[in-house]
């Protein structure tokens, strides 16, 4: 593949809608727990009071207060990650259906079809229509294969439908890209055969792409899924939503979200007198006690294990020397036990 192609975002999310008063929520139904007095006396405290019940709450492991504050979001991801995501079993969850809509595969087709100079109809409704999109994605491989379309062009507009590691080399992207097409123009052969979507479906690699809207509260994100899903064992899609949930949530409540991170982070700040914010660990600021993380790699690899997962999910820029080393799966891709 002679350029790099411009693929669309592997992950996309959206904090949709959240308990606008969540830390202070939080901090007086933690304090309420000790306390004679009501909520509605406990809810007037300083913010340096809120910020201190939280703390505590997070170094102790005392949960519950924070499942009283709760968000929502959207992602757009593949399917192996919404796979994923959904083990998470204390959320809600409403997913695009593929039985009613093929708007990302639509998308795919309509730009192979501009590549080629083609006109392609922007919904293809009935038999015709569905064969012309087939048609339109075998031509298109051919033309690849002869060397008259450029692979990079065709992965961008496979990306409209389907997911890339953007970590790939040329000749991987272009793989993945034939035989990402090759199978949607299977789907579309279907269609145009009658086959209903429900049936045509199956047709298509997990790395199609879908909308999902979730909801979680904060202790089910703070103890569970971030600690889970920013881990470097985790697959790289999930990590970087997870990344990206964990960004969005530190925006509006730092007082909570400021403080999780992966598993290594979680448990240290319940061994410390104080726990540390994220970034204060990523920077070195705050350094590691733990003998060894829930994920088994001893302390010493534990700061170059968190500033590979930040890297590679792009939340920071990688510094030299972050790819952890070789040693008792600190570095999971492609060496380790990934987590499914």
């Amino acid at each position: 593949m002679a350029s790099s192609p411009r693929l669309r975002p592997p992950v996309q999310v959206a904090l949709l809608q959240y308990t606008r008063e969540g830390p202070r929520l939080v901090a007086a139904a933690a304090r309420i727990t000790v306390s004679k007095k009501p909520l509605s006396s406990a809810w007037n405290m300083s913010g340096k009071d809120v910020e201190k019940w939280i703390r505590e709450l997070i170094r102790r492991g005392h949960g519950s207060p924070l499942e009283h504050s709760v968000y929502t979001f959207e992602a757009e991801c593949s399917r192996v990650c919404s796979h994923q995501l959904v083990r998470h079993r204390l959320a809600s969850y409403t997913q695009q259906s593929m039985r009613h809509t093929e708007g990302f595969l639509r998308a795919a087709v309509l730009r192979v079809c501009s590549l080629l100079g083609r006109r392609c109809p922007q919904r293809p409704g009935g038999a015709g229509g569905h064969r012309a999109y087939a048609d339109a994605l075998r031509a298109a491989l051919d033309e690849a294969e002869r060397g008259r379309v450029g692979w990079a062009e065709l992965a961008a507009a496979a990306s409209e439908a389907f997911v890339f590691n953007p970590g790939w080399s040329g000749d991987v992207l272009a793989r993945y890209a034939r035989a990402y097409l090759a199978a949607a123009a299977e789907y579309y052969e279907a269609l145009s055969k009658h086959i209903p979507k429900e049936d045509a479906r199956m047709l298509l690699p997990q790395a199609v792409r879908t909308r999902i809207v979730f909801t979680m509260n904060a202790r089910e994100l703070l103890e569970s899924f971030l600690p889970l899903r920013m881990c470097s064992h985790a697959q790289w899609e999930i990590r970087m939503l997870a990344w990206k949930v964990q960004a969005l949530l530190e925006q509006v409540h730092p007082e909570i979200f400021s403080y999780a991170g992966p598993r290594c982070v979680l448990q240290e700040n319940r061994l410390r007198d104080e726990p540390c914010r994220l970034r204060d660990y990523l920077a070195g600021r705050c350094g590691f006690t733990q003998p060894r993380c829930p994920e088994l790699v001893p302390r010493q690899g534990i700061p170059s294990c968190l500033a590979y997962a930040a890297a590679s999910s792009g939340a920071i820029a990688e510094p030299a020397g972050s790819r952890p080393a070789d040693t008792r799966g600190v570095h999971a891709e492609p060496r380790g036990q990934a987590r499914a």
